[in-house]
């Protein structure tokens, strides 16, 4: 049976396929094969719906619309948060949706990046995503440290891929200087998924404050952020969650945080809902993690995200999962076959949607007529091509038509 045929046999057994004729699929080829959820997911076919019924509510309602109408604007964030505690693996107060993933980073670093004399350095993974890097470097900076001394990488000495031996390792050589172990929960560049629930145990056992960036792990892998103990977690919403570009991204802090005495960066969207608007000097904190917001969200944008969750409220996550999982095993077994492609990614039970390739000739070339081929991907210098298989709206014709591209793709550019 040839790939195609073999591929349409899977689609046809899917029980997830409807979802996909819930999305806009770009127009700029036919046909167009999108893989590129990992940086931008596509657009929902009701954000037009949910958007557009805010922008009516504002037209008729002016500021008025923060008190009536369906949806009042006030409490509207609040809508999000049953869908996104479910989704991240939290409990009542641990998650809330709010500014831009860099900027929640930089208020939870103020809160739980806390060092002393002893204590100041911070365990990150090796290449994270740069701005996480320019976050971290300008935090050690601001408390009087050299990032030369205070940055610790999770790097492997025989390659980019890390195992938790060689993570355990680094924690215990650094352990008694640790203040805080930030890391990306899938790695942008390699798609390693780390072992999140291991690592918090390690953490834990050194009394190492420990955090998460899930830009690139919510919605798509399973998390389970209370009972692994994280202390805290950004993430935005316009990867998997394909809430749009530049979306309002989300914040969790463990419960077990919540009435400590935390230094904290305050706003009046985060004082208490009953007295916000008597507008009183003193700052009395909302009980759970919405005590970190600062201003009142953007509506509209909330709009759009909440238009992709209640996709991901019709269908159980464990579904996605096993969806996900065969459609990138079918994708690694049709690669074998591809001459001049490796594929980076880790190959094992945590492994998430996306897939890092390596093509060893003219791969910036390969990429290019992939692109003009219809094959919608992403790049990474020197050599590595990005794809994603997101299980609400890719199917295993996709993963097919793909691998067929690239193999021709490949062999054009050898001429």
């Amino acid at each position: 049976m040839d790939w195609l045929a073999r591929a349409q046999q899977l689609d046809g057994q899917d029980e997830l396929a409807h979802l996909r004729d819930q999305f806009h699929f770009p127009t700029l080829h036919d046909p167009m094969i999108y893989l590129n959820g990992n940086s931008l997911g596509l657009q929902p076919k009701n954000v037009e719906e949910f958007v557009m019924k805010e922008i009516r509510e504002w037209q008729q309602y002016g500021v008025e619309g923060h008190f009536t109408g369906d949806t009042p604007w006030l409490p509207y964030h609040e809508l999000l948060t049953e869908s996104l505690t479910k989704l991240v693996g939290a409990e009542d107060n641990e998650v809330v949706i709010m500014n831009t993933l860099t900027a929640n980073l930089h208020l939870m670093m103020v809160s739980f990046y806390r060092p002393t004399p002893q204590r100041y350095k911070i365990l990150v993974e090796y290449s994270p995503f740069p701005s996480d890097m320019y976050a971290v470097k300008s935090q050690l900076r601001f408390h009087g440290f050299d990032p030369e001394d205070a940055l610790i990488e999770l790097r492997s000495e025989d390659g980019e891929i890390i195992s938790n031996a060689e993570i355990e390792r680094i924690i215990e050589v650094h352990a008694d200087s640790l203040a805080l172990i930030m890391i990306g929960g899938v790695n942008y560049y390699t798609g390693q998924t780390y072992d999140m629930e291991y690592i918090g145990k390690l953490a834990e056992k050194k009394g190492i404050t420990y955090a998460l960036d899930l830009a690139h792990g919510v919605g798509n892998i399973e998390l389970k952020l209370h009972d692994w103990n994280v202390d805290f977690a950004v993430f935005c919403t316009y990867k998997y969650l394909n809430s749009g570009p530049g979306a309002v991204g989300g914040c969790f802090v463990h419960n077990k945080h919540i009435g400590k005495d935390l230094h904290r960066f305050e706003g009046w969207w985060g004082n208490d809902k009953d007295t916000r608007f008597l507008m009183r000097p003193d700052f009395v904190p909302i009980k759970g993690v919405e005590a970190w917001q600062l201003s009142n969200p953007p509506v509209l944008s909330l709009a759009a995200i909440r238009a992709s969750l209640a996709i991901f409220d019709s269908v159980d996550f464990a579904d996605l999962v096993k969806k996900r999982k065969g459609m990138v095993a079918f994708a690694r077994e049709l690669l074998d076959d591809v001459d001049h492609t490796q594929i980076l990614t880790p190959d094992h039970e945590l492994s998430g949607a996306q897939l890092s390739i390596i093509i060893d000739k003219n791969a910036k070339k390969v990429h290019e007529a992939l692109n003009s081929s219809g094959v919608i991907c992403d790049w990474r210098e020197p050599n590595v091509i990005r794809v994603a298989f997101a299980p609400l709206y890719n199917s295993y014709s996709d993963v097919a038509r793909f691998v067929s591209i690239l193999q021709h793709c490949i062999q054009d550019t050898l001429g």
